[in-house]
C-alpha cells in the first residue's frame, strides 16, 4: 500500500542536499529552496502536488524537459569516441527533491518485499560496496576450505542508463506488485520526455527521447537496479580447465541474454581473475572469448574491483600500499595549509587527518582485518604512514621518537583503531534486513529464508568451518552473544506510516550546538523540564552525539 507522503520525508530528503550544489534548469539554488520550504504552507503545497501526481498517475510536462551536459572523462588519451565523455542530467531543483523522496520510498518497498535478488548490492538502501567485498571474500575462502579454486569474470554494459527500455521498465514495476496508480505514474513519467544536449557553449535543439533514464537522477538508481544488476560471475571447482570452460559458457549465455534486451557488453572492460592459495608457481591460462566477439583475457597479478585491490592469495598488500601512498600524497599537498609557524593549528590538522585522510587509508579494512590473520606487513605500512602524519601535525624533526609524537598529537594506534571499527562493523549485521546476502551466508538463525545459500556457513562441516576466516565469520560468531535483533524493513518503518509521519504535530525538536557558554542553554533546558513535568502526556528524550546534542519532546 502506497501511503501519502509526509513532511518528515521531504525534510530528510532536503537535508541530504548541500547548499553549494549546482542549480538545475530553474536556476533555483538549494539554499533558496530550503528557505522557501521552511514555511509550512509552502512545504504542504509541494507535498499535496506530489501526492496528487501519484494518485492521478501523472507527471507534469514541465518536469519532463531535461538538459544533458556532456563532460569529458579525465585522463583519456584521446577524445574521439563517445565513450570518452560522461553525460550528466540537469533537472529542476524542485523536481530533484520530489524524485529523491519517491526514490527513497520505492527503494524501501523493493528491499522489504524481496523484489531484488540478494546478490544485487548496488545503488540500494541497506546495501553497500563493503558488503559486496565481504561477501566475495567469504565465498572465495569458503571455496578454499573445500580445496576449490575460485574464478571471477566481471564485465560492463555499454551505455547502460541511456539504453533502458521504458515499456519493459513499466512491466517490471507492475510485476513487483506496486499499486496501479504508482505504475501509471511511472508510465507517464517515462513517456514524452524531451532533452537538449550541451557541450561547452554549444546547445542542441530540444529532441524527444523514448529510451533510457537520466544518469544523475535520484530515480535512475533504483530503476536501473530493477532493470538489471551489475554482472560478476563467480565459479568454483578443483580444476582450472573446468573453470575456464564454465566462464566461457557463462559469458556466452549472458551476452545472448543482453542481446535480447538490446544491451551491449563492453568487451574491453571484461576482466578475469583466479584465486588460489597454492604456494607453487601458478600459471593462469588464457580465456579466449574471440568466438563470442570478445578478447583474449590474460589474468594479471592483481585485480581492482569496487576500489578493492585483490591479489591471488588475498594478502591485500598491494591494496594497503596503494591507499597508504595515496594518503602520503595528500599529506604532502596539505603542507600548503600550514606549518609550525603559520597556517592551520595542530588541532585542526589532527581533525583534518581523522576526518578526511584516515578513512582513505582504511578503506575496505573489513576485507583484510579479521581474527587469526597475519597483519605484520599491514601494520608496519600503516604505522609508517601515521608517523609521517604525526610529524606533519606537530612540525617536528623526522628523528623525533615515534611513540612520543603520536601521544602528543593524540592519535590512537592503528591496531586499536581497527579493533574499534571492526567491532562496530560486526554489529552492523544486526541492523541489516534478514533477506540481505550477508545474512544468507551466515547461520540459519539470521536468515529469513529456509533455503540456505550454497556457500552458507551452515552447509560446511566443523572442520571446514575452522578453515574459513574473514569478517563475515567473525560477525557470525559474535552475533551469538547478542540477543537484540533490529529489522530496518519492518512495516512500521515504512515511509509515510512511521509514528513521526502520522503524528508529526506531536513531536518537537530542540537542537543545540556546543558553545563556550552554556548558561543560557541550561536555563532553557531547565524550563523545558519544569514545563513538561506538569503534563502527564509529555515525555522528554535527550540524546548526546559527538558534536550535536538533540532533545526530543
Amino acid at each position: 500500500m502506497w501511503a501519502p507522503f509526509s513532511k518528515e520525508e521531504f525534510k530528510i530528503a532536503l537535508g541530504t542536499y548541500s547548499n553549494p550544489l549546482t542549480p538545475g534548469l530553474d536556476k533555483l539554488l538549494w539554499r533558496h529552496l530550503k528557505s522557501i520550504l521552511n514555511d509550512e504552507d509552502c512545504i504542504s503545497s509541494v507535498i499535496k502536488i506530489t501526492n496528487v501526481c501519484i494518485d492521478l498517475g501523472y507527471w507534469p510536462n514541465h518536469f519532463k524537459i531535461l538538459s544533458i551536459v556532456i563532460i569529458p572523462k579525465p585522463n583519456k588519451s584521446s577524445y574521439d569516441s563517445p565513450k570518452s565523455f560522461h553525460p550528466i542530467v540537469l533537472l529542476n531543483t524542485i523536481w530533484k527533491l520530489i524524485e529523491k523522496v519517491i526514490g527513497e520510498r520505492l527503494q524501501f518497498l523493493v528491499v522489504r518485499n524481496d523484489f531484488i535478488h540478494p546478490s544485487q548490492l548496488g545503488d540500494l538502501k541497506f546495501k553497500s560496496i563493503i558488503n559486496a567485498g565481504v561477501a566475495l571474500m567469504y565465498i572465495i575462502c569458503s571455496g578454499w576450505s573445500r580445496n576449490c579454486l575460485t574464478s571471477t569474470l566481471a564485465f560492463n554494459i555499454t551505455q547502460f542508463f541511456p539504453s533502458l527500455n521504458h515499456h519493459f521498465l513499466t512491466r517490471i514495476l507492475h510485476k513487483i506488485g506496486l499499486d496501479n496508480c504508482v505504475v501509471n505514474f511511472f508510465d507517464n513519467y517515462l513517456s514524452n520526455r524531451k532533452t537538449s544536449y550541451k557541450w561547452n557553449s554549444f546547445s542542441s535543439p530540444i529532441v524527444n527521447i523514448n529510451v533510457g533514464v537520466g544518469q544523475g537522477s535520484a530515480l535512475s538508481l533504483i530503476l536501473s537496479a530493477l532493470y538489471l544488476s551489475p554482472f560478476l560471475y563467480i565459479s568454483q571447482d578443483k580444476s582450472l580447465n573446468v573453470l575456464i570452460s564454465l566462464l566461457f559458457c557463462s559469458y556466452n549465455a549472458v551476452t545472448n541474454l543482453l542481446d535480447k534486451f538490446r544491451l551491449i557488453v563492453e568487451h574491453s572492460k571484461t576482466d578475469v581473475f583466479h584465486f588460489s592459495r597454492s604456494h607453487v608457481l601458478f600459471n593462469s591460462p588464457l580465456l579466449d572469448l574471440l568466438p563470442l566477439g570478445g578478447l583474449i583475457l590474460s589474468p594479471k597479478s592483481s585485480w581492482k574491483y569496487l576500489g578493492f585491490i585483490f591479489d591471488r592469495k588475498l594478502t591485500f598488500h598491494q591494496h594497503i600500499d596503494f591507499y597508504s601512498n595515496k594518503v602520503l600524497s595528500s599529506v604532502k599537498c596539505m603542507k600548503l595549509l600550514g606549518n609550525s609557524s603559520h597556517g592551520i593549528t595542530p588541532i585542526q590538522k589532527r581533525l583534518l587527518y581523522r576526518c578526511c585522510i584516515l578513512p582513505i587509508a582504511l578503506y575496505g579494512f573489513q576485507l583484510w582485518f579479521y581474527h587469526h590473520t597475519p597483519l605484520a606487513y599491514l601494520f608496519k605500512t600503516l604505522g609508517k604512514m601515521q608517523r609521517r602524519v604525526a610529524i606533519w601535525i606537530l612540525g617536528v624533526f623526522k628523528t623525533s621518537p615515534q611513540e612520543g609524537i603520536k601521544v602528543i598529537v593524540g592519535l590512537i594506534p592503528i591496531k586499536s583503531h581497527l579493533k574499534k571499527l571492526g567491532g562496530r562493523a560486526q554489529l552492523q549485521a544486526l541492523a541489516l534486513p534478514t533477506n540481505h546476502i550477508i545474512h544468507s551466508l551466515m547461520d540459519s538463525f539470521f536468515r529469513s529464508s529456509n533455503i540456505p545459500h550454497l556457500s552458507s556457513l551452515s552447509n560446511f562441516t566443523g572442520h571446514q568451518r575452522e578453515k574459513i576466516k574473514g569478517h563475515l565469520v567473525d560477525t557470525n560468531n559474535r552475533s551469538y552473544s547478542l540477543f537484540l535483533v533490529f529489522s530496518p524493513t519492518h512495516s512500521e518503518l515504512t515511509s509515510g506510516s512511521r509514528i513521526i509521519d502520522t503524528f508529526s504535530d506531536r513531536f518537537s525538536f530542540n537542537l543545540c550546538m556546543k558553545e563556550k557558554s552554556n548558561k543560557s542553554r541550561i536555563q532553557q533546558l531547565d524550563s523545558m523540564v519544569i514545563e513538561a513535568s506538569f503534563s502527564q502526556s509529555t515525555a522528554i528524550v535527550a540524546s548526546k552525539m559527538t558534536s550535536l546534542h538533540q532533545s526530543l519532546t
